[in-house]
């Protein structure tokens, strides 16, 4: 009953604006030095547990990073020139706020996008993504194509928009004992949705094949488990997860 009112009190925009505040405002109950967040770049005692199947120590008390966040953000700053680059045009599909904050400070074209105006500053459909062809130098889209009804419609928007010589940063959870993905037309209440995928709102359950789906849609593919650049003490510290969600498949074209 509180959880209907509540929602009933405050647009869906208004709510995530206040999921940030109160995540500020009780972090400095989690401070301590075992835990480090390199998305706000701060320490913790522990992180928030997260999850379906609940993860301990998943999400950052400050800006809400996941794991695979924290990997995608180191990532960009290693391996990408996307911090020197000048000017360059970037696409963040479904934004996660804690890279969100990072990438809105670059001298960039930095189109933050989800169909849902509430989650984003931009509404950007992507099986209709309104720019021109070969527009865009980044692109992220991290755990978006698994709620995609029409995922290969979307996979050649993307690949159509992104430039030649630029790179698409596309992630998704995996089943990692399974050869292809898991998806079933009759699977559509939010009940079987968890009980199959994981998260009541999947359309599917991508398995080992994720890599060969993306390709189908126009790219060159490179799978990369960026995790294993780091020490076990630093994954550790870090949490950059199993592997299950953090997995970065580099697109190009």
């Amino acid at each position: 009953m509180i959880k209907r009112i509540y929602k009933n009190l405050f647009s869906e925009k208004l709510r995530v604006k206040i999921r940030i505040y109160f995540n500020i405002l009780i972090s400095p109950f989690y401070s301590g030095q075992q835990f480090y967040c390199n998305c706000c770049q701060k320490s913790f005692r522990k992180f928030l547990p997260k999850g379906n199947i609940e993860r301990e120590n998943a999400q950052c008390p400050y800006c809400g990073s996941l794991e695979r966040t924290r990997v995608l953000t180191l990532y960009l700053r290693n391996e990408t020139g996307i911090f020197t680059m000048k000017r360059p045009k970037i696409l963040h599909v479904a934004p996660e706020y804690s890279l969100f904050r990072i990438l809105k400070k670059l001298d960039a074209e930095y189109v933050d996008g989800d169909i849902d105006p509430a989650y984003a500053r931009n509404v950007v459909d992507i099986t209709d993504i309104h720019f021109p062809d070969n527009y865009f130098d980044l692109i992220i889209c991290s755990h978006v194509l698994g709620h995609v009804p029409d995922e290969a419609k979307a996979v050649k928007e993307l690949c159509r928009v992104l430039s030649p010589g630029g790179e698409a940063i596309i992630m998704s959870v995996l089943d990692l004992d399974s050869s292809v993905t898991l998806e079933d037309s009759k699977i559509v209440s939010p009940e079987d949705r968890l009980a199959r995928y994981g998260e009541f709102d999947l359309c599917r359950l991508h398995g080992m094949d994720f890599q060969d789906r993306l390709e189908a849609g126009g790219f060159n593919v490179k799978t990369i488990d960026y995790r294993t650049h780091f020490t076990a003490a630093e994954n550790a510290q870090f949490r950059l997860g199993d592997g299950k969600r953090e997995l970065i498949f580099s697109c190009r074209k």
